[in-house]
């Protein structure tokens, strides 16, 4: 399966300015004439030394601020909460501004990792090479591998990226396509029905895996909502990703939950009733039910968020509205393409 891609050119701004991002969000939008200044030139500089031995860069670190000082073999590097994709996204740009050799080649070096790092079966690791705890798992938590299927898009299709030679860009047209297919092979299914995915995939047999001891194997009702949109953002999309869309926009419409609202206090995550209340979504769902659940870091199954622990009440993104975003996705989607072939 080789779906056609529709480009995103404003991927980089989007990976630049999430929460997650590790290159600072104040430099996304920064000028062509600023990344050849003397600053510009600092900030690049300062992201190529936090590069590690292996192609990729830490996470929940400030790459770009000042420069890392220590050995590149101490260096972390994932795929994890933006990083790699980010830094590498920056150094593109720097590269094409100021057509500097210490860019390309980190850069060069990032996107082979990236490309090394893909499973056969099509996913990738939280980081490479893999360990083997819950990290060697095909990752979707926290949008990672969807961050690295926009950016391997961007590479194979954008204009930006034509100082790749034309087998780096086909390679990492091949791995989105592999890429794609995975996520299609993922997409759980409940009583011979299609639902959404699991924030974490086996990356042998495909199936459903735990993380952390309150990430238990769900439903997510977080990280699907960027699948879906990453799907619904191909062109001519195949029928096989008509069936995957549509059935993972009627799971949201499902697991709805309404007559609630989520109260911050202190440091404190409390259900309020409330009738009025807009649509939201729970983080974690039974994959057999359908029913929202809870865990604590005793890695216990409970039904009520009042039921674990307040430390991880407050840590932690338990709902959230990421069913309206596919929605308006959906709708927008449906007036393009539906219609087109029966997904059913």
């Amino acid at each position: 399966m080789r779906p056609k891609l529709t480009i995103i050119c404003v991927s980089f701004l989007l990976a630049l300015s999430s929460a997650n991002a590790t290159v600072p969000s104040r430099y996304a939008r920064k000028s062509a004439e600023w990344l050849r200044s003397e600053e510009g030139r600092r900030i690049a500089d300062n992201v190529v030394t936090w590069q590690s031995s292996h192609g990729s860069w830490p996470k929940n670190r400030d790459t770009a601020s000042l420069p890392f000082e220590g050995e590149s073999d101490d260096l972390n590097g994932t795929f994890d909460n933006g990083a790699t994709t980010g830094e590498l996204w920056f150094l593109a740009r720097a590269f094409r501004a100021t057509n500097e050799p210490r860019y390309k080649q980190a850069f060069f070096k990032g996107l082979d990792h990236i490309l090394r790092a893909q499973y056969p079966i099509g996913g990738w690791p939280q980081f490479y090479p893999p360990s083997r705890g819950y990290h060697r798992h095909i990752t979707f938590n926290d949008n990672s591998m969807v961050r690295i299927l926009e950016f391997l898009r961007d590479v194979a299709e954008s204009s930006d990226y034509a100082f790749l030679e034309t087998d780096r860009r086909a390679a990492a047209r091949a791995a989105f396509d592999r890429g794609i297919k995975c996520i299609l092979d993922c997409q759980i299914v409940v009583n011979g029905k299609r639902t959404v995915w699991c924030a974490q995939h086996d990356e042998m047999d495909l199936r459903p895996r735990p993380a952390r001891s309150y990430e238990l194997e769900s439903l997510s009702g977080a990280e699907s909502a960027a699948i879906l949109k990453l799907l619904m953002s191909l062109d001519n999309p195949s029928p096989e990703i008509q069936r995957a869309i549509r059935a993972g926009a009627a799971w949201y419409e499902s697991a709805k939950i309404t007559g609630i609202r989520i109260e911050r206090v202190r440091r404190d995550r409390v259900v309020v009733e409330d009738p009025k209340a807009a649509p939201i979504w729970a983080r974690f769902y039974e994959i057999k039910t359908n029913r929202p659940f809870f865990c604590g870091r005793d890695g216990v199954k409970k039904y009520r968020l009042s039921e674990i622990e307040a430390e991880r009440r407050g840590g932690y993104s338990w709902y959230g509205g990421w069913g309206k975003n596919v929605a308006e996705a959906y709708d927008k989607w449906k007036e393009q393409w539906l219609g087109t072939e029966d997904a059913r």
